[in-house]
């Protein structure tokens, strides 16, 4: 009973890995790792605190660019928390339970920020191809309803792989391959039939993310179908520079997003690193750059930023 118990205590905890071969350097690593984190809250609370405090964007497109705010945040701050532990030499180790939660919250908002993307496409449309109707048709109560609808549509079918996961083996190395949880790298230490996991797993990446890059690509397909029936050149450069904000923000979610699903499944055997690297790029990217793209590319957010900054300048100038 006493070897039961220390087995069940053993394998509920795994530990985490932070940059192989450099772990004398990790405090050093820690340094720029932590000042993008601190750039991408500072940026996505401003952002956040602009929208809420000026009356001039409480408009559809910047209550979802709240969202998107909102979503970056949620999705890197958990795996922030438990890359500095390992950073810091504070602890490797994490219990099985947290490892779940984190798993949880990663992939829910990662979702979640697909769904507010393809959302925000679909009010680049409304605004170009109807814009007398833009306001009556996304009012606020619908923009309150796609959100909810964005966060559970994310969270409720990631409830079976989590129940599974809970009556899983873990007989194998308890050494996860990042320094944060995710599905893929937790089933591959089970020693169960994964079968399911794997495949439902599949199933709900190809339904969340694939759904919502083909309604991005079709939305797209439908502005600019509108964009180009305008007769002159200054209106459609202005029509198309509305959306390369939002196009900037798709490419930084779905490009690292699709180079870890690749690593992951194509390059298994290739160096811990790279995984590593990917791994880190996909949660610190989009946090950090949609900020800047917003701030530079939406005058009203840069004004909004610019008068944080120097508030008296811009009363001045005003």
């Amino acid at each position: 009973m006493a070897t039961s118990n220390s087995s069940s205590i053993v394998s509920s905890t795994f530990y985490l890995t932070g940059i192989p071969g450099y772990e004398e350097f990790h405090h050093w690593i820690s340094i720029p790792f932590c000042l993008l984190y601190i750039v991408g809250i500072t940026g996505n609370c401003s952002i956040l605190h602009i929208v809420r405090t000026d009356p001039r964007l409480h408009e559809p497109m910047y209550y979802f660019l709240a969202m998107l705010s909102l979503t970056d945040m949620a999705m890197s701050l958990p795996a922030m928390v438990s890359l500095f532990r390992v950073l810091w030499s504070i602890s490797r180790e994490i219990q099985f339970n947290i490892c779940v939660i984190q798993m949880f919250l990663i992939h829910t908002f990662s979702f979640t920020e697909s769904s507010v993307l393809l959302a925000m496409a679909l009010d680049r449309y409304v605004a170009i191809c109807h814009p007398l109707r833009y306001a009556t048709i996304l009012t606020p109560k619908l923009i309150a309803k796609i959100g909810i609808a964005a966060l559970l549509r994310s969270a409720i079918p990631l409830i079976p792989l989590l129940v599974r996961l809970a009556f899983f083996p873990f007989c194998h190395s308890h050494v996860l391959s990042h320094s944060y949880c995710l599905h893929q790298d937790i089933i591959r230490l089970a020693c169960a039939d994964v079968r399911f996991n794997v495949i439902y797993g599949m199933v709900v990446i190809t339904m969340l993310w694939g759904m919502d890059s083909l309604g991005i690509l079709i939305t797209y397909v439908f502005i600019l179908h509108s964009v180009l029936r305008i007769a002159s050149r200054e209106g459609r450069l202005k029509a198309l520079n509305t959306c390369a904000s939002h196009i900037c923000a798709v490419l930084i979610l779905y490009v690292p997003m699709i180079g870890v699903s690749i690593v992951h499944r194509f390059a298994k055997h290739s160096s811990p690193f790279v995984h590593i690297f990917m791994a880190h790029i996909y949660l610190m990217v989009p946090p950090v750059l949609n900020p800047i793209i917003y701030s530079v590319k939406t005058k009203q957010i840069r004004q909004g930023i610019f008068h944080l900054i120097c508030p008296h300048k811009m009363n001045s100038a005003m």
